[in-house]
């Protein structure tokens, strides 16, 4: 077998032979003319002149290969009690009649369709049957709050919606129907349709014209064939947070897309086909779309849907039951579901009760891993336990342990190296690139591999402006970083306003927006203080209008309901100071950067353009009176 400095090399060196390779792995309809076209830079294509459907490669291809009977889904849901498999034979004929249904409602190819839908097996049945038909979806996170639904549907502009009644977080029902009507009456673009899954949690009355019944759309619906996709055509768009607080509308292709996934499961997860792959995330999230949906499907793998929590449904030792119960090879979660069940259950009585000898390995990724949860899991589990790096942008894997290919020495905190296809620099604000060790902007040098986003929705512009002008011939990756001594990719954080709360990617500026509405604030910042639980958590600063004197904890309480109103629970958002000022520099930019750093109890330097170096000492005061930084 080839180490991996070895195909590491040959991807560099050889993308063209190497990812036309990878490409024998899928079914095409239509060879490519070009395996990277470099025609019209720096737009980088893949497999120009390729026709494919990725649907019939994650469905109808294992069937015609006589795996129908393999089970294609678990939906594991202890929220509602349910355990149910779905064969690859049951899951194309589900695919195939709402992919009818949908066409029987006017949506065709190249029209774009938003999912907001709990984690249920008819969000993949969703996302596959406009696959199938050449519609593009954009699938919202479920529960997310109406202003930012409102602001996806605006830029997608879809034809039809798919929701359902409810959704379950633990053990609060949460009615979707509401927050989906409310969304439409916000947004200026007004879907044809709305397909509605009636879950027995929560009834959904239907919009008369409008609405139409799930269940009772697959019931009357003809089976529609998969159409022919050009492998530049849009497979999907995925909202993530701009640090302008605009979304940006992330684009994957169809046919790059699938030959990466397909390479991933096999050469980073190192799983076979019928082998059960289970990332416990969320539809919502790209590690839903890329490791719950697209990769184990088109992989030809069985994919867990999991309804749960890794505590609390109904305790810490929820992961293991899965795992014991479904025979699961590999686990993907992120760092804070770790970090939940350690919480509850720090010495692992509840594994004690179950039996892991199919588990190989885990996966994390979300938020850096930091050294004491990677400890703590590998001690507890005694097998590999593996941080990856990689971004809503990239769809898979930028750095990696690629345990197919060859499983190196892990160094916990650092993500290993950067995999195959990816030509990983730090580098100077000056566009240099930095000795080992020192730490920089972590970028990506052009071409990135296939799977990864060509632009951004609609806005080729903004994605020049946001990910390829600030370093020329590079992809910035927006973190901060170094390579060690032996090629190890250490990620230390963000370089903008993004931040990272439990997996979750939010901007601070929509944060700031909100904020901001209040009729008693004058000014305000958010930083994201780091927490070791979730990786960071938002903390605001207000600065309160001329004459107005009341009780901050009130204050705090009527600002947390709104970011809960506006931004979702997600936001986790509960600490406010107030101060009299914010540290600006002259130039009237709010010093956030060095305001994290005292949240965090880091060693700063006040920058010499700062207007009041005062300023810097008030807010160090106001940041002890709500618990920053934490105690050691």
């Amino acid at each position: 077998m080839a180490t991996y400095e070895e195909v590491f090399r040959r991807s560099l060196e050889d993308p063209n032979g190497f990812w036309g390779e990878a490409a024998q792995n899928i079914t095409w309809i239509k060879k490519w003319d070009k395996v990277l076209d470099d025609s019209n830079k720096p737009f980088y294509r893949w497999f120009t002149g390729g026709e494919l459907n990725t649907c019939y490669n994650a469905v109808d291809r294992h069937v015609l290969a006589g795996r129908g009977d393999q089970a294609a889904i678990i939906y594991d849901s202890p929220v509602t009690g349910t355990v149910q498999k779905i064969t690859y034979s049951e899951f194309l004929d589900q695919v195939s009649r709402l992919a009818g249904g949908l066409l029987s409602l006017g949506v065709k190819k190249g029209d774009t369709v938003v999912i907001y839908m709990p984690m249920v097996p008819q969000a993949l049945v969703a996302m596959l049957a406009c696959a199938r038909i050449g519609a593009v979806h954009s699938v919202v996170f479920g529960g997310f709050a109406p202003k930012e639904l409102a602001v996806r549907i605006d830029d997608a502009k879809p034809k039809a919606m798919i929701s359902a009644s409810c959704g379950i977080e633990g053990k609060k029902v949460i009615a979707y129907k509401p927050l989906l009507d409310r969304a439409i009456e916000l947004a200026s673009h007004k879907p044809d349709k709305c397909i509605i899954l009636k879950r027995p949690q929560v009834e959904a009355p239907l919009s008369v014209g409008r609405d139409v019944d799930y269940d009772e759309l697959l019931e009357r619906s003809q089976p529609a064939d998969c159409v022919t996709l050009a492998a530049t055509d849009p497979l999907y768009i995925l909202y993530t947070s701009g640090t302008t607080g605009v979304p940006k509308g992330i684009v994957r292709d169809n046919g790059g897309h699938a030959v990466a996934m397909y390479w991933t499961m096999k050469n980073i997860y190192a799983v076979e086909p019928g082998d059960v792959y289970w990332a416990a995330s969320d539809v919502g999230w790209v590690v839903g779309h890329s490791y719950i949906v697209y990769a184990p499907l088109i992989y030809g793998a069985t994919t867990i849907v999991y309804e749960g929590k890794p505590v609390g449904t109904p305790d810490a030792g929820a992961f293991w039951r899965v795992i014991d119960q479904h025979k699961v090879k590999v686990l993907f979660t992120a760092p804070t579901a770790f970090r939940a069940i350690k919480r509850e259950d720090s010495k692992g009585e509840h594994l004690k009760k179950y039996d892991l000898s199919n588990f190989d390995a885990l996966y994390l990724a979300g938020e850096r891993t930091d050294p004491d949860t990677y400890q703590w899991a590998a001690d507890l589990l005694e097998r590999p336990v593996i941080d990856h790096w990689w971004q809503t942008e990239t769809a898979w894997a930028i750095a990696g342990n690629c345990r197919g290919i060859e499983l190196l020495p892990i160094k916990p905190g650092s993500a290993t190296k950067p995999a195959p296809g990816y030509d990983v620099k730090i580098l100077s604000p000056d566009n240099e690139e930095m000795p080992r060790n020192q730490p920089g902007v972590v970028a990506v040098k052009l071409p990135l591999p296939p799977g990864t986003l060509p632009t951004l929705w609609q806005a080729d512009q903004r994605f020049l402006d946001s990910y390829l002008n600030p370093f020329p011939g590079y992809y910035f990756t927006g973190d901060e970083g170094y390579i060690d001594d032996d090629g190890y990719v250490f990620i230390m954080g963000r370089v903008d306003d993004v931040i990272n709360v439990a997996g979750h990617r939010l901007s601070t500026g929509a944060m700031e927006e909100v904020i901001a509405t209040h009729p008693d604030v004058a000014e305000c910042a958010v930083i994201g203080a780091a927490d070791n639980f979730k990786g960071q958590l938002p903390v605001g600063f207000v600065v309160l209008k001329a004459g107005v004197d009341r009780p901050a904890e009130e204050l705090q309480a009527e600002l947390v309901q709104m970011m809960r109103d506006q931004i979702g629970a997600v936001a986790s958002f509960k600490k406010v100071a107030v101060v009299a000022r914010l540290p600006k520099t002259r130039s009237g930019k709010i010093l956030r950067g060095t305001m994290r750093k005292i949240a965090d109890g880091a060693q700063y330097t006040a920058p010499s353009t700062i207007e009041d170096p005062v300023s810097l000492d008030e807010i160090g005061v106001a940041l002890k009176g709500i618990g920053y930084p934490p105690p050691a």
